[in-house]
């Protein structure tokens, strides 16, 4: 709209229209046309000065880059823009009002204005409120009302900001976005994007700032559909072209709504890629546990020339722990450790110790802890976890006790971690103290979680009573602590408990999940109960569970083979979707157990078929029913084959199964050979060759290889001395026996089991000395009601025709069971060698009138 000469120019005003028109013209370099349209594509790029100009001569907009001007009275504007100045709600007449009481209260209004700007700077409400107390007295509210509704919004008052916004009609896209901005801010998202709503619903044009700050809103509630829209509108409008605060608004916005493809793709459209909006997109992948994803989005950064900063650092690091990349942390330590960012960023410091702990260099996250100017419960947290997460729960523990003595009070994710490090050791007393705080601090009323691991704690260590009180103590019962508890029972043998526990369970109302049903599997297994293994099996099966669980897969195959049901368990196997070593070496080992070594080694085959590698476990197993069948030729293919593999290196148990199957094949020499390429021995694996030559009757190396360990420094067991024993016995070393028999208890400290007096009195038998054979029975503990000793001294009467003794060992023995034939038929052959051939028979008579059928195995010979 051109100015006209009977308008009065404002108050002040020094320089005609005409002049001021000249000089700009003259000044310029873009055409009115040209710079208007730059205005309405994007006004956030443009001053509004249209409330603080003092007259004609100061420009309404003023471009904050080029510093070029626009008055909305140059009589050179093109003719299209009065009705886009109208519609916009720009108007010459609305604005030459508002000149005109600017010019007359200018000084009072920039006053006012410069005013509230400082109450919403240092959110001071109260000084606010006068001021707009005042400005209603001087009639001002109008030409004050922007700097009022900003006020409002930044001090919080964000209703009495919303109560002026609607008592009057704003046009100002900047109070607009300073109203949407502070309700996003304050944790008000959705009333935000209520009140980006409401300014579309008054007319006004948004701006990039606008839309930045409503995507911000956006992201904060995970709006994505309005994020879509908004994104579709800013495309329309072609506002991303250089604006780069509003592609890095949408990048975010994608990223915290999940769509992390979209903010990719978002990302890599942008002509400025800077480092925010990298690491929007590495901090979205990294939340969704994408960690391989941010590593990768990193290395794309880096390779754009981007410089990474301290979130970018943060985040990338908890990428690294996710996948444990420890190398590239490393790589990232060394970038930061040449900055000052350690002594000033706690954040990244935290992130720097959790990624070494979870990827379990615990002693480096210990030296990064020392080296932080301070560490919060975050770090110490961070520590404990670590040391919990990798074994070692003593430390755990210690830095739990540390970090309460330096005044921090522990937290829910503290305690957490420290019932674990109790749970691991079986300290129940030092859990037990830990309880009774977190009792006084009334975290249990409302932390399921914290419940469920304090129940997981003393069954782990035993405490079953105490675990079963606090689970009925928690407010709300998930299968969380249900299956602790149940876990528990199981883990103690207390395999009934854990049944009935379901069984209680389910009273209340829950169904059992997987691991539930696991633990009724392994319950089930444990008792041989087949028929209730098969009811749970049925369960399963119409819950549709089979199949999709792994873990309960393996325990319903493992119950199966552990109940002797070889055929179902097979069939189950070959019924999974998916079939991993565990269950393979739940049906091998079935069939190991019940001499089935042909049909164990045929399904090993069949397991390489199906392209499963074997582990250590299967291995052990293999060797085992290669040992059982005397089958060394497979054996010797296995070993080389674990030799291939490097499997003995690590591997003790597998190293002492490969002894095992040498030595039960008779291949004494390449057992020991075994052994001593080991690069650990223990005790199995010396019992199992000293086994392996008393068995073959080799006893004199049997008592060779017991010097040997005993001067490796290997601690010898009970069954190291019931090898012994056996060699001395067949070996006749009576006092060599004797002398082993005592220094178990006076050297060792091992007290003798039934085996070892079954021995001594076999070698005393067969060396003749009957009545220290007599005497060590009489002075044994609790074992003479044992039908075993008695046969021992029986067969040393018939070898030594001892009939007084004879008829004191049969009596006793027939006394403990006198169905067993043996007795007997020991007891009528020591009459007739004395020939008593009456007594005899009458021993034979009374054998039939007991109907002893039954022989215990005769191990005398």
């Amino acid at each position: 709209m051109a100015y006209s000469a009977d308008r009065p120019l404002n108050v002040g005003s020094v320089i005609h229209v005409e002049e001021k028109e000249l000089r700009f013209d003259q000044g310029h370099k873009r055409s009115w046309d040209e710079l208007w349209r730059e205005y309405f594509r994007d006004p956030s790029k443009w001053w509004d000065n249209r409330c603080r100009k003092l007259g004609s001569t100061h420009p309404d907009f003023k471009h904050k880059a080029t510093k070029e001007c626009l008055w909305l009275d140059n009589r050179n504007n093109p003719p299209w823009i009065t009705e886009e100045l109208r519609r916009r709600g720009l108007d010459m007449e609305q604005n030459y009002k508002k000149n005109h009481t600017v010019t007359l209260y200018s000084a009072e209004i920039i006053s006012f204005v410069a005013s509230l700007h400082s109450c919403s700077k240092n959110r001071d409400l109260c000084a606010g409120m006068l001021i707009h107390h005042e400005i209603l007295k001087l009639g001002l509210l109008d030409e004050c009302l922007d700097a009022l509704i900003s006020m409002y919004a930044r001090c919080g008052a964000l209703k009495r900001a919303m109560e002026l916004i609607s008592m009057h009609s704003i046009r100002n896209v900047y109070t607009w976005t300073v109203l949407i901005a502070e309700h996003a801010h304050q944790g008000h998202a959705r009333d935000a994007l209520d009140c980006f709503e409401g300014m579309q619903r008054q007319g006004v044009i948004a701006d990039g700032v606008t839309y930045a700050t409503v995507l911000n809103a956006c992201a904060k509630v995970k709006a994505f559909e309005k994020g879509i829209e908004i994104h579709d509108e800013v495309n329309r409008l072609g506002l991303l072209d250089n604006d780069v605060i509003l592609g890095n608004a949408l990048v975010d916005m994608y990223s915290k709504c999940g769509a992390l493809a979209k903010a990719q793709h978002v990302l890599e459209g942008l002509c400025i890629q800077d480092v925010f909006a990298w690491n929007s997109l590495i901090v979205g992948y990294t939340q969704q546990g994408q960690g391989q994803q941010a590593l990768d989005c990193f290395k794309k950064m880096q390779s754009k020339g981007c410089s990474p900063d301290a979130r970018t650092y943060t985040s990338v690091l908890k990428a690294c722990a996710l996948v444990g990349n420890i190398e590239l942390g490393e790589h990232i330590h060394k970038e930061i450790a040449r900055t000052s960012l350690l002594r000033t960023d706690m954040v990244l410091g935290t992130a720097l110790l959790n990624m070494y702990a979870k990827c379990g260099a615990v002693s480096k996250a210990e030296q990064v802890f020392n080296d932080l100017p301070s560490c919060d419960m975050v770090c110490w947290n961070a520590l404990i976890t670590g040391y919990v997460q990798h074994g070692q729960p003593k430390q755990a523990l210690h830095c739990f006790e540390e970090m309460q003595n330096k005044g921090l009070v522990p937290n829910e994710l503290t305690f957490t971690f420290a019932l674990k490090a109790c749970g691991m050791l079986g300290a129940a007393d030092k859990g037990e103290e830990i309880h009774e705080i977190i009792a006084k601090q009334g975290l249990l009323d409302h932390d399921i979680v914290l419940g469920t691991v304090l129940v997981d704690m003393y069954a782990k260590c035993g405490a079953l009573t105490k675990a079963r009180c606090v689970l009925d103590d928690l407010s709300s019962k998930s299968n969380l602590p249900w299956n602790a508890l149940i876990g528990g029972y199981v883990q103690y043998g207390l395999a009934t408990e854990a049944l009935n526990c379901i069984a209680e369970m389910q009273q209340e109302g829950l169904s059992p999940d997987p691991i539930t049903f696991s633990f009724a599997l392994k319950a089930s297994a444990a008792l041989g109960a087949l028929d209730k293994g098969i009811k749970f099996h049925d369960e399963i099966s119409k819950q549709g569970m089979l199949g999709s669980n792994i873990q309960l897969d393996n325990a319903l195959v493992d119950m199966y083979a552990k109940c002797g049901a070889l055929i179902q368990a097979q069939e189950v196997l070959e019924k999974l979707p998916i079939r991993d070593s565990v269950s393979w070496s739940a049906v091998i080992a079935g069939f190991v157990d019940q001499g089935q070594g042909e049909q164990a080694l045929h399904l090993f085959d069949q397991m390489r078929h199906d392209g499963l590698l074997p582990d250590s476990v299967i291995f052990s197993c293999i060797l085992k029913a290669c040992g059982n069948m005397g089958a060394i030729s497979r054996g010797e293919q296995i070993h080389d084959e674990i030799c291939k593999l490097g499997l003995l290196k690590n591997d003790v148990v597998l190293g002492n199964s490969l002894i095992d199957m040498y030595a039960k094949c008779g291949a004494l020499f390449k057992a020991k050979q075994v052994l001593e390429d080991l690069p650990s021995q223990d005790v199995v694996s010396w019992n199992s060759l000293i086994g392996g030559f008393a068995q073959q009757g080799q006893c004199k190396e049997a008592l060779e290889c017991l010097k040997q360990m005993e001067q490796k420094g290997i601690s010898v067991n009970a069954l190291t001395f019931s090898y012994v024993l056996y060699a001395c016995t067949h070996l006749g070393l009576v006092e060599d026996g004797h002398m082993h028999f005592v220094n178990m208890s006076t050297k060792y400290g091992l007290q003798p089991t039934l085996e070892h007096y079954t021995c001594m009195i076999e070698l005393w038998g067969r060396a003749g000395y009957l009545d220290k054979a007599v005497s060590m029975i009489q002075g044994m503990p609790s074992f003479s009601d044992t039908y075993e000793i008695w046969y021992s001294l029986l067969g040393a009467c018939q070898e030594w025709g001892d009939l007084n003794i004879g008829r004191w060992a049969f009596q006793h023995a027939i006394r403990i069971d006198k169905t067993i034939a043996s007795a007997y038929v020991l007891m009528a052959n020591i009459y007739a060698t004395a020939g008593m051939q009456k007594e005899a028979e009458i021993i034979e008579a009374l054998r039939e009138e007991n109907k002893a059928s039954k022989y215990s195995h005769d191990t005398w010979s």
